[in-house]
């Protein structure tokens, strides 16, 4: 594809958990990436990354944030009072009225600035309860990113940035959600787009169900692979590639034995969550990568040279 916004509508979400990483996602998967393209899509609202599904950070496109969010508020409300403990809903309510104060008839404010007015108005904290009260206020529909920073989160009210496109029914909402990621990500089982959305069981296997004249079905191994009609898998040319950390690639699906060796798994992300940027060979991770610091393969064999992939993402990077 050639336009970000279109992109990140194909996915259906992307995921956003590091600040510049996430450009690299979708940069990565454009025929003409570019960071001028990325940000006049994210400033315009086209793209809006906010907590979404498993309340993780996510880009997801303009028109869907609304109908996304209802699918996963309440559990990302009970998450966020969970990791808040000691926070009580009086106080979520305030500093969700303090925080509308703050960000109304302005288009964007960086983290450090909006925190700072609502100190100044009160609301005082460490950084891990500011950081539930914005992850509340993101999880109540009021708020989400604004423009493009170098180094930092911007935020912005939803009401003044999102125009309201109208409702979908629940179930209309869970059945395009599903065809969003079997397009994308086939081929994936209902296990894998279960883990993808946080729903329950039952809700994604209606989901499925729904759209199942869209879907082919393929056994593999005892398990049931869709594939939607409309996807793009092809024949997999042999390429390496520098995917960023947290890409939909590992984290897009339950199940990473078909990328990933089990023996090298815990080398590509941590018991604790930690993805790290991977290089793949046709198919395969075989290395983890960074921007700055020395290239780690999995062994000798998995050997390549990078440099020249490494250029280009920081052309892209620093193409600000």
């Amino acid at each position: 594809m050639t336009d970000v916004r279109d992109l990140v509508e194909w996915m259906g979400m992307l995921q956003a958990q590091n600040y510049t990483m996430m450009r690299w996602a979708v940069g990565i998967r454009l025929k003409r990436p570019s960071m001028e393209a990325f940000r006049k899509a994210y400033d315009s609202g086209q793209i809006i990354r906010a907590h979404l599904f498993r309340c993780t950070w996510q880009l997801v496109a303009g028109e869907d944030l609304r109908w996304m969010l209802k699918l996963c508020a309440a559990k990302n409300k009970t998450a966020v009072r969970y990791y808040g403990r000691g926070i009580d809903d009086n106080e979520f309510e305030y500093a969700n009225r303090l925080i509308y104060k703050v960000l109304s008839k302005k288009q964007s404010m960086a983290k450090e600035e909006l925190i700072g007015r609502l100190s100044e108005l009160g609301l005082r904290g460490n950084s891990c309860k500011m950081n539930r009260f914005l992850q509340m206020a993101e999880a109540s529909g009021l708020v989400c990113s604004g423009y493009l920073d170098d180094r930092q989160n911007t935020y912005a009210l939803v009401d003044e940035r999102m125009p309201d496109t109208g409702d979908l029914s629940y179930d209309e909402s869970v059945a395009l959600l599903a065809r969003k990621y079997f397009r994308s990500h086939s081929p994936a089982t209902l296990e894998d787009f279960v883990w993808w959305t946080n729903l329950g069981k039952g809700e994604c296997r209606n989901a499925i169900a729904s759209i199942a004249g869209e879907l082919e079905q393929e056994c593999c191994e005892g398990e049931t692979y869709y594939i939607h009609r409309d996807c793009r898998v092809g024949e997999k040319k042999k390429k390496i590639l520098l995917l960023p950390s947290y890409d939909e690639y590992l984290l897009g699906y339950k199940s990473r034995k078909h990328v990933i060796e089990k023996e090298f798994e815990r080398r590509a992300y941590s018991k604790n969550g930690l993805f790290y940027p991977v290089i793949v060979q046709n198919g395969r991770v075989i290395g983890i990568w960074h921007p700055s610091q020395k290239t780690n393969f999995f062994n000798d064999e998995c050997r390549v040279d990078i440099s020249k992939l490494l250029l280009e993402y920081h052309k892209f990077i620093n193409c600000m």
